[in-house]
């Protein structure tokens, strides 16, 4: 079993990630880290419980996590910081988009997330497989607790950056890295002396991950388990929103879905560490990275030292382009099995 601790931030494309993660045999879902970015922290925790009460998986902790990003989380009293933004415009008011999910039959975990991160790489050492499609705030918290987390997981995957690449959120910003630069920047410095470099997917590779209405409609038709075909049906109502923002947004009736690729390329590449293909579906690259913290324009957005200029050894493996259509294919059919229910309880 490959035990593996999703932090995110349910968010729509987040729900597609954990979807496809319940359909995994082979995974042993430590905990799911949930802390504010697409919504606020105690709405993402409510959305992950409720995910995974459909999928009959209650059994699974629920972390919640920082509630503000570290710039702010810090600030003294007198100093006046700009209000946290939320992705409500994206997700919708509560994050399912037009989905309306169940009232959580478990509490979220007494654990936070940070100490989530620590326990689960202390009990795992050499072996966890951690995955952010949020903003990296628990992670940096958590490094502030274990300086040595670098060395006891195996590998990290973040979803976030834009490089060299027209933002989603400021010109140059995406989301993930906006909400809580600081956190990126730490991560990213802490990480860099992993075994494993943290394998980056940016939204430059990741927007090619698009579900249509009709990849949608034939994952809902091929489902046969009554219990999946319902958490289908709130997923279908989740994208329907997501369709809708993406043609206001001018992209079309469709959904860029961001984060279920990172995650699958982060389980396949642990099933095969060593093998010669290296991440799944994907054309890489080494590179040094940082996150601007000071731009008056900028603040935010991700750098890399394409030539060297920094002097200074890469950190991070970012993934430069996906096989779109063969990924989605095995999404599409992954979905559509759903979970192995004598496992979902």
């Amino acid at each position: 079993m490959i035990p593996l601790l999703l932090d995110c931030d349910p968010g729509i494309d987040d729900a597609v990630a954990l979807g496809y993660l319940l359909c995994q045999e082979d995974v042993d879902v430590v905990g799911i880290a949930a802390s504010g970015g697409n919504v606020p922290t105690a709405q993402t925790v409510l959305n992950a419980l409720g995910w995974l009460d459909l999928a009959e998986r209650g059994d699974v902790p629920v972390h919640p996590g920082a509630e503000l990003p570290l710039a702010q989380s810090g600030a003294s009293s007198d100093t006046l910081m700009a209000p946290t933004l939320y992705a409500d415009d994206t997700h919708g008011r509560t994050g399912a988009g037009h989905a309306t999910l169940p009232t959580p039959s478990t509490a979220p975990s007494h654990t936070s997330a940070a100490e989530a991160w620590v326990n689960a790489a202390r009990a795992h050492p050499g072996e966890l497989v951690g995955v952010v499609t949020g903003p990296c705030t628990n992670l940096a918290l958590a490094l502030e607790q274990e300086p040595g987390l670098p060395q006891l997981i195996k590998r990290i995957f973040i979803m976030g950056g834009a490089f060299n690449y027209r933002g989603n959120t400021k010109p140059t910003t995406e989301w993930n890295i906006d909400h809580d630069p600081e956190a990126a920047a730490k991560v990213f410095a802490g990480f860099a002396a992993a075994e494993n470099l943290p394998v980056v997917g940016p939204i430059e590779a990741t927007e090619s991950i698009v579900i249509t209405p009709d990849r949608l409609a034939r994952i809902l038709a091929g489902a046969s388990h009554p219990g999946w075909q319902s958490w289908l049906e709130h997923l279908a109502e989740a994208l329907r929103f997501y369709f809708e923002f993406h043609a206001a947004d001018g992209h079309g009736y469709l959904a860029q879905v961001h984060d279920p690729y990172v995650l699958a390329a982060a389980l396949q590449w642990a099933r095969n560490p060593t093998g010669k293909d290296g991440i799944p579906w994907a054309e890489t690259a080494t590179v040094a990275v940082d996150v601007e913290l000071q731009g008056s324009l900028t603040r935010g957005e991700t750098v890399a030292d394409w030539l060297g200029r920094w002097g200074a050894a890469p950190n991070a493996e970012l993934i430069r382009r996906i096989q779109a259509e063969d990924f989605l294919h095995h999404l599409e059919t992954t979905l559509t099995r759903g979970p192995t229910y004598d496992h979902a309880r």
